[in-house]
């Protein structure tokens, strides 16, 4: 697989992430308005009350979690997979630590048995690579380490 494929799967893969994190908020959200709409009025008013602020507490924390999964799917659409001498949203990087791919913060991701950490810019690590080119080193928590390709 050439970089620029690497690349295009690297990116399925984190919209994939968000996707399904969306879907997971989403639920979320439909079992609380669910939960809220059921729920009836009973003897036992205070814990009537009391479950129902619950919920909405339940609500109002999905709601955020739904605004940063919307943030993360605005970075995606951002990046542009051309290849650049200097590391920019949506990079391919080989450094002598690891491999980097600049979108959002996913973790560890597989490509044909090749392990690529998919980070954001505004990440420790990305915040140092940004902007460098092929031959740049960087220290982070001790080590040196150098960028050896950039796709």
């Amino acid at each position: 697989m050439n970089p620029k494929q690497t690349k295009e799967e690297l990116l399925y893969q984190c919209q994939n992430y968000v996707d399904q994190r969306l879907q997971r908020i989403q639920n979320t959200i439909f079992d609380i308005q669910q939960s809220l709409t059921s729920e009836t009025k009973s003897t036992a008013g205070d814990k009537h009350e009391t479950g129902r602020a619950m919920l909405q507490l339940e609500r109002e924390k999905a709601g955020k979690q739904l605004a940063e999964v919307q943030k993360l799917q605005e970075i995606l659409s951002k990046i542009k997979l051309s290849d650049s001498e200097h590391i920019h949203l949506g990079s391919l990087v080989s450094t002598t630590q690891g491999n980097y791919f600049i979108s959002i913060s996913v973790g560890k991701l597989t490509v044909e048995n090749q392990f690529y950490f998919a980070i954001a810019a505004n990440s420790p690590i990305g915040k140092l690579i940004l902007g460098k080119t092929i031959g740049s080193s960087f220290n982070f928590n001790g080590n040196t380490i150098t960028i050896t390709s950039i796709f």
